[in-house]
């Protein structure tokens, strides 16, 4: 934020709307303390005297008439020891629409204005409280629908992937010195370090961005979910294994082929990952027009499937070409899952490649479950926590493009090009990574960044 400049003061809501105990409603700015000594009739809130992060009951006025609004704690944060860095002020309400919407209306009669998407998180952002990758973090903290999702977004929020970026800078710049003493020193008598060696130095940094790039697609996948499509013939079993995988009964399962005419979604959490499952028409080539419409929903699934669990059925011999012909045709990674295993007779083994699941005993569950989580989410599997994951698309762009430019310059240092005019790679990439850290940031991308948070956040 440009110095010279008082930002003004911001309210908005923290809580969901709606019934409920307790309601927070936030002010930030330079007359937020103001606004809430005038609200609470205590000029104290002003002063030292309220001490920092003291929590108070007091009685909340309407300007002007001075009609009560509510009882309400206050609590008062000094800049810059806030979340914002500004002076900050929260008030704990008691909840419903009514009075929130009260205290809100009546900080803005005092003066302040409501909060755009995210302000209070941009504010800390633009005060140094946080570097991008923070301020993006706390909006997946907000979304997590996993448990896997809560734990990466804290990394983040506690920036390990901020602190790995900031790493990768510091190597890039490296590069830049090496490179600098090799033009600008070349009789010392310390030798400058050979080119081929500060190469193959580039290498090394473009791999360690390689692999954290690695994590992109899983850090994706964990916003929303991976879709996973249940596929197979009618009667295959797919609607008996989506209700063991969800652990209600949410489709139709019978004995009679078809039941299933469209696509049924759950979002469910395996081993504390998150997943889309969508539990389909059984595809057949002589089914009526209704179900024929089913068939084509479930075949738009599967084109944006993430994985797919093809059933099919113990009693039934290993795919036929019609199967074979279409599980090539599937995108997406499949696993072939023998369902009513119970039924297959004492000494039975699935085929290779396959897992065997009965949903009546629960056999090859946990083992399905565990193929899910290891398939979808390997990037961040087999890391365990050492690699910080890179959780949307901005990230990963930016990274790809840092290391792309590393990758340059590493070539262009071997193919003899001239290091000044390799050098322009490396600034590149300085600045990829500067990008994915905000220390340079335009606007738009800013407003990106920010609009998807909730207001009061």
């Amino acid at each position: 934020m440009d110095s010279g400049v008082v930002p003004d003061t911001i309210v908005a809501l923290a809580t969901a709307p709606g019934f409920g105990a307790i309601a927070l409603v936030r002010l930030s700015g330079s007359d937020a303390l103001r606004i809430a000594g005038e609200l609470t009739g205590d000029p104290q809130v002003a002063t030292a005297a309220w001490a920092e992060r003291t929590s108070r009951l007091r009685t909340l006025s309407r300007p002007g008439s001075g009609e009560t609004l509510d009882r309400a704690l206050v609590t008062v944060y000094r800049a810059p020891a806030s979340y914002t860095g500004e002076d900050m002020v929260e008030i704990s309400t008691h909840g419903g629409h009514s009075i929130p919407g009260n205290v809100v209306a009546a900080c803005i009669a005092l003066g302040a204005r409501k909060a755009r998407r995210g302000e209070f998180t941009e504010r800390a952002y633009l005060n140094g409280k946080l570097d991008l990758t923070q301020a993006e973090a706390v909006a997946d903290l907000v979304a997590a629908r996993s448990e896997k999702g809560r734990t990466v977004a804290l990394h983040q929020l506690e920036r390990g992937l901020g602190a790995r970026i900031a790493a990768l800078r510091e190597d890039v710049v490296g590069l830049a010195a090496l490179l600098v003493q090799h033009i600008d020193f070349p009789e010392e008598d310390d030798a400058p370090t050979p080119l081929d060696a500060i190469a193959e130095r580039a290498a090394n940094v473009a791999r360690d961005m390689g692999v954290i790039l690695a994590t992109a697609p899983s850090g994706e996948l964990l916003r929303e979910g991976a879709v996973t499509v249940l596929a197979g013939r009618p009667n295959s079993g797919k609607s008996s294994l989506f209700n063991a995988l969800v652990g209600q009964e949410r489709a139709i399962v019978t004995d009679v082929p078809g039941t299933t005419r469209d696509a049924i979604e759950a979002v469910v959490e395996v081993d504390g990952f998150p997943f889309r499952l969508v539990d389909t028409a059984g595809l057949r080539g002589d089914a009526g027009t209704v179900e024929r419409l089913g068939i084509e929903v479930a075949r738009r699934y599967l084109a944006g499937a993430d994985v797919v669990l093809y059933c099919r059925e113990a009693g039934r011999a290993a795919a036929g070409k019609g199967e074979e012909e279409f599980l090539a045709s599937v995108g997406s990674p499949v696993i072939v899952v023998r369902t009513k295993w119970d039924l297959a007779g004492p000494g039975k083994a699935p085929w290779d490649g396959e897992v065997a699941v009965s949903v009546e005993s629960g056999e090859g569950l946990a083992k399905l479950r565990g193929m899910l989580r290891a398939l979808v989410f390997q990037g961040i599997v087999e890391n365990r926590d050492e690699v910080p994951v890179v959780t949307n698309r901005r990230q990963a762009e930016l990274l790809r493009v840092a290391r792309a430019e590393v990758e340059a310059f590493a070539e262009a240092l071997s193919a003899e090009i001239p290091p000044e005019v390799a050098s322009a790679h490396l600034k590149s990439a300085e600045s990829a990574l500067e990008e994915i850290l905000g220390v340079i940031a335009p606007d738009d991308v800013l407003d990106r960044v920010f609009r998807d948070f909730c207001i009061g956040k």
